[in-house]
């Protein structure tokens, strides 16, 4: 028996060799899954933090919506990632449910390019471009041309796994039960709850429409068998993301809903289209001489991949104009609750999602809005430090009035500490994936910046909490202006917690250079106040005599405050030199 008709899945005789037809095809099968997942992650590298950019840029507008829902799908060869992906920026409340309509649309054209490359024939050149993609993986200088090699390296791999997988099911051509079988594949339903059940089982649209295709081109399957398999695999795509869904706020359900809505209203509006496409497309795809199988096998991959295509494109532009109604009807479906829990006093992450850590420039992101979420968090707390240094009475917290204003201090000090441990934690995780090195710099950057925001946090409440207790003990007041310094630099260092929360929100360069201006200047202007109280006390007057030390450390701690500003303000500095290079 020679190695050809082994791999074939036939023996000599011509019978049919189950084992090795099997192992073909789930070898085949694993090449190609591990392919389309090799060529996505090097595309994901090339575009590197621009991916990040590019989902910033999403704006009300439903049409740069779509266009952009088709790029980002087509780079990470998902729909349902893109989905799940819209999920979690609706749950972290990057974005609006509203807006990502948009991009649930373009999403599903963007898989159809995968279904394009894939029609194809360029089995034949797998083994090439797997040696061009290895040799600049390992011997490109620069990382861009590494990452454009693993995409190369991945698409090779991925075409291997499909010239397997067809010869693999060449012998099933004349194996009248599977014949049967896929003709029978013709029946809209049956077609339609297969390419879905597959679908959902592989989690990728683009993987089993590839399949579908292997299938095509061993003759296997006419276009009409074809057409409700891809509408099946639209269906089987909102499994993921309705399950990304679970435990989510309503606003990121709703997201799932509307990806529901969308492919399942675009195959009931065309169940009963099938005939007029399949004309269609057979009217624009190329036409091959030849008859039987031959014929069937040349034509029908392009067709399919069109058809995908045609099917894609025309949901996307019939939905479009309505995404306000439907919007407004998904509202409907899933209200807002008459009172919503309000994220209140027990620690809790908002932003981060595990399940976008293997998509490290979103992940970062999302980290990154976490952690401007402690700005704020560490605002709030040096506000209300100053409060009873001025004053005798019991304050209450702004926010929580059932709170004490020191007990708000502490609550948040134990939100910043949470924090920090899941952020850090989070980042670590992001630092196990396959980084470039810009983005491995910045996850442990911003490691360090969250770590010099727990630091503040605890000068807050470690060390200036304690001190209020020390000057209501002392009941005595600041001299007049004593006060007014103590006031001004507070004031002073809470505008620098503003001007980091904007210079690290963008990672803006002008803000952080700012900040660190100020932070000089500040320190400079605390050396004067402290001077001037010195001078009081030598001049014995009484209020400053006796708040002495309070004033001394309290200047003192304010001051510390700002120069860890200033040192998170540096780190950004480095960060955008970095990406800068």
């Amino acid at each position: 028996m020679g190695f050809s008709s082994l791999y074939a899945g036939s023996n000599d005789s011509g019978e049919i060799s189950w084992g090795f037809l099997i192992m073909g095809l789930f070898g085949g099968l694993s090449l190609f899954l591990y392919g389309m997942a090799k060529m996505s992650e090097g595309m994901k590298k090339a575009a590197g933090n621009r991916m990040r950019n590019i989902l910033a840029m999403l704006t009300k507008n439903r049409v740069i919506g779509m266009m952009v829902g088709a790029f980002v799908t087509m780079v990470i060869q998902s729909s349902s990632a893109t989905t799940v992906m819209l999920v979690s920026f609706v749950q972290a409340e990057l974005m609006t449910y509203a807006q990502s309509i948009g991009i649930i649309l373009g999403a599903n054209i963007g898989t159809t390019i995968t279904a394009q490359l894939v029609a194809f024939k360029l089995t034949d050149y797998a083994l090439l471009m797997i040696t061009v993609g290895f040799v600049m993986t390992m011997f490109g200088k620069k990382e861009s041309i590494k990452h454009i090699g693993e995409a190369i390296l991945g698409f090779g791999i991925l075409f291997f796994g499909m010239k397997l997988m067809s010869d693999a099911m060449k012998p099933l051509r004349e194996f009248q039960p599977f014949i049967d079988l896929m003709k029978g594949l013709e029946n809209p339903l049956l077609g339609i709850l297969i390419g879905a059940a597959f679908t959902a089982l592989v989690q990728s649209s683009s993987a089993f429409t590839g399949i579908v295709i292997v299938l095509a081109q061993q003759g296997l399957l006419t276009l009409e068998a074809g057409i409700p398999l891809i509408y099946g695999a639209n269906i089987g795509t909102c499994v993921t993301a309705g399950l990304a869904s679970i435990g989510t706020i309503r606003s990121a359900k709703r997201v799932a809903i509307a990806h529901v809505f969308f492919n399942i209203g675009g195959v009931l509006i065309f169940i009963g289209f099938i005939p007029y496409l399949a004309d269609l497309v057979r009217w624009i795809s190329p036409v091959v001489e030849g008859s039987g199988v031959a014929k069937l096998a040349a034509e029908t991959p392009r067709q399919i991949a069109n058809a995908h295509t045609i099917f894609n494109l025309t949901v996307g532009l019939i939905f479009l104009p309505f995404t306000t109604i439907l919007t407004h009807y998904v509202y409907k479906i899933l209200p807002d609750k008459d009172k919503e829990i309000e994220k209140g006093v027990i620690p809790a992450t908002w932003h981060l999602d595990d399940s976008q850590i293997s998509h490290p420039a979103v992940a970062v992101g999302l980290a990154q809005t976490e952690m401007s979420r402690m700005i704020k968090i560490l605002g709030r707390m040096l506000d209300a430090s100053i409060v009873p240094f001025m004053s005798d009475e019991p304050e209450q917290d702004k926010i929580y009035p059932q709170l004490s204003l020191i007990e708000g201090i502490d609550m948040r000090e134990e939100k910043i500490d949470f924090l920090e441990e899941n952020v850090t934690n989070y980042l670590f995780q992001v630092s196990r994936q396959e980084l470039s090195d810009l983005q491995a710099k910045e996850v442990f950057a911003m490691m360090s910046i969250a770590n010099d925001m727990e630091s503040i946090g605890d000068i807050i409440h470690r060390n200036i909490v304690p001190l209020m207790h020390k000057k209501y003990a002392l009941s005595e007041a600041f001299s007049e202006k004593g006060q007014t310094e103590l006031e001004a630099f507070h004031l002073k260092v809470i505008k620098q917690v503003s001007r980091l929360s904007d210079a690290f929100s963008e990672l803006n360069l002008d803000m952080a250079q700012k900040v660190i201006k100020k932070d000089r200047k500040y320190q400079s202007l605390e050396t004067e106040y402290r001077q001037a109280h010195l001078e009081r006390v030598q001049q014995k007057k009484a209020k400053s005599v006796a708040t002495h030390e309070v004033h001394m450390e309290l200047m003192d701690l304010l001051k510390q405050i700002n120069v860890y500003i200033g040192n998170i303000a540096k780190t950004i500095l480095e960060i955008k030199d970095d990406s800068e290079d």
